[in-house]
């Protein structure tokens, strides 16, 4: 079981996952959707596609762009669309 915490709090929780560039992705049922808000941010992976964001927001504490996900990837990524992987201090164990 893969755990993603920030702030003693569970994000996401599955025996499901996918690892790619060493990052782990959560599916999207594997979030615990309160502590995600939409962000307005974009970046472009030359192999992947482009990702979104999410911050991430836990008793008022939010971390920007701690989140991202890939809504419609390129077919070399087509395993993580809409998998959900994190950075920014977010501790993920499993």
């Amino acid at each position: 079981m893969a755990r993603a915490i920030w702030h003693d709090a569970i994000l996401a929780e599955s025996d499901k996952f996918e690892i790619v560039e060493g990052n782990k992705y959560f599916p999207p049922d594997s979030l615990n959707a309160e502590f995600f808000k939409p962000s307005t941010n974009h970046t472009t992976c030359p192999w992947k596609g482009v990702a979104s964001y999410y911050d991430i927001d836990v008793d008022g504490k939010v971390n920007k762009d701690a989140a991202w996900f890939y809504p419609t990837p390129k077919d070399a990524a087509k395993n993580i669309t809409g998998y959900i992987a994190f950075w920014k201090g977010v501790r993920v164990e499993e």
